[in-house]
């Protein structure tokens, strides 16, 4: 879905939730193959069960991956990602636990270098299936500004 929206457009506060997607092992898998992350935290079931979580857990990357990828169903051509700050993984993610992302508006400002534009800070939170916040961090968004009058 494509929806404009200048950087006046945004309000703090506004807040929407994405929809779901379940953590499976082939994503671990092929996460691992991707970024050659291959600890045992991740791909070793046996020695994970002498560990506290006791079974493997996703990628905090994959996670963040997963869960900035569930925010893209909204297009905004005025806007591109400036970046990504204070990046946290609160809990672990297991093999069949189902994640979405809600997105807060946190802060809109100015941005001396490049007045045609503003920042616009969104939350994102990643929760899974039981409302438990998995992942935070802020997104940070370069978005174009009305043209003056």
């Amino acid at each position: 879905m494509t929806q404009e929206q200048y950087f006046e457009d945004f309000t703090p506060g506004t807040v929407r939730t994405t929809t779901g997607r379940t953590i499976t092992e082939a994503d671990i898998v092929l996460h691992a193959g991707q970024t050659g992350d291959f600890y045992p935290h991740h791909m070793d079931a046996e020695w994970c069960r002498t560990q506290p979580f006791q079974q493997r857990i996703a990628h905090g990357t994959l996670i963040f991956s997963v869960g900035v990828g569930l925010t893209a169903g909204v297009l905004n051509p005025l806007a591109m990602s400036y970046g990504y700050d204070r990046l946290r993984f609160v809990r672990p993610v297991f093999i069949g636990d189902t994640i979405r992302t809600r997105v807060t508006i946190r802060e809109v400002r100015d941005d001396a270098r490049r007045p045609a534009s503003g920042i616009v800070v969104e939350a994102l939170e990643v929760l899974n299936q039981k409302d438990e916040v998995v992942l935070v961090c802020d997104h940070l968004l370069l978005v174009q500004r009305r043209a003056a009058s």
